[in-house]
Order: structure tokens, then C-alpha cells, then sequence
């Protein structure tokens, strides 16, 4: 299994997705395509995931990531890509002691060899 890196960089992630790929895996390829506002990775970050769960890249780092990579669990079995946002309002973003809120889009395919 390959070790998880959090900021890796564009190279390594696809690399490494063509890599499982050429060995048979399932692979889902996740890319931050647009954010607002405060957001963890900027437009470009990608994540890549295998259907046993190893992980290379990053679109956030925190909660998102989560929902992403389950997400990315269904599309590897169906095939339908999906655009998932996220969200925090200013207003909400001000209630938990935050300085602003944001938005990031997350485009989520599976990818093919």
C-alpha cells in the first residue's frame, strides 16, 4: 500500500494513480475545480484513492476528505462522476470563531486504464 501524502504534488498524485491502474486496481481521482472564500487547498489540489482505500494527495485535509473518499468508494463501482460542494456561510463561519467562510468544489471520476 502506498504511504499517504497530504500535499503531494500533481505528478505524483496521477503517477500514482496510473501506477494502481496498471496493476488492476480501482481508482477514483478527486480535483479541487473551484473554491471561494477561505478553502484548505487551492483549485488543482487532487486526492487519488484505490478501492482498498490507500490515498495519495489532498483536497482539504479535514472533513471534506472524508466525504469525498466515500464518495469516491460509490463512483468507483458505478462510473457516474459527481460534482460535490461544500460549504460554511460568513455568518457561520463568525459563529464558530472563524474570520470568513468559504466554498470548494470537488470534481470526483473514476478513472480508467
Amino acid at each position: 500500500m502506498t504511504d499517504p501524502t497530504p500535499f503531494a504534488s500533481i505528478d505524483d498524485v496521477l503517477g500514482t494513480a496510473e501506477g494502481w491502474l496498471s496493476e488492476g486496481r480501482k481508482v477514483a481521482l478527486a480535483t479541487v475545480v473551484k473554491t471561494w472564500g477561505s478553502s484548505p487547498r487551492p483549485v488543482g489540489s487532487r486526492l487519488v484513492i484505490d478501492g482498498d482505500g490507500a490515498m495519495v494527495g489532498s483536497v482539504s485535509g479535514g472533513c471534506i476528505e472524508g466525504a469525498v473518499i466515500k464518495e469516491a468508494f460509490e463512483i468507483m463501482q458505478s462510473g457516474d462522476p459527481r460534482l460535490m460542494e461544500f460549504g460554511v456561510s460568513d455568518e457561520q463561519a463568525w459563529d464558530v470563531g472563524l474570520a470568513c467562510g468559504g466554498n470548494v468544489q470537488v470534481w470526483v471520476e473514476r478513472m480508467e486504464a
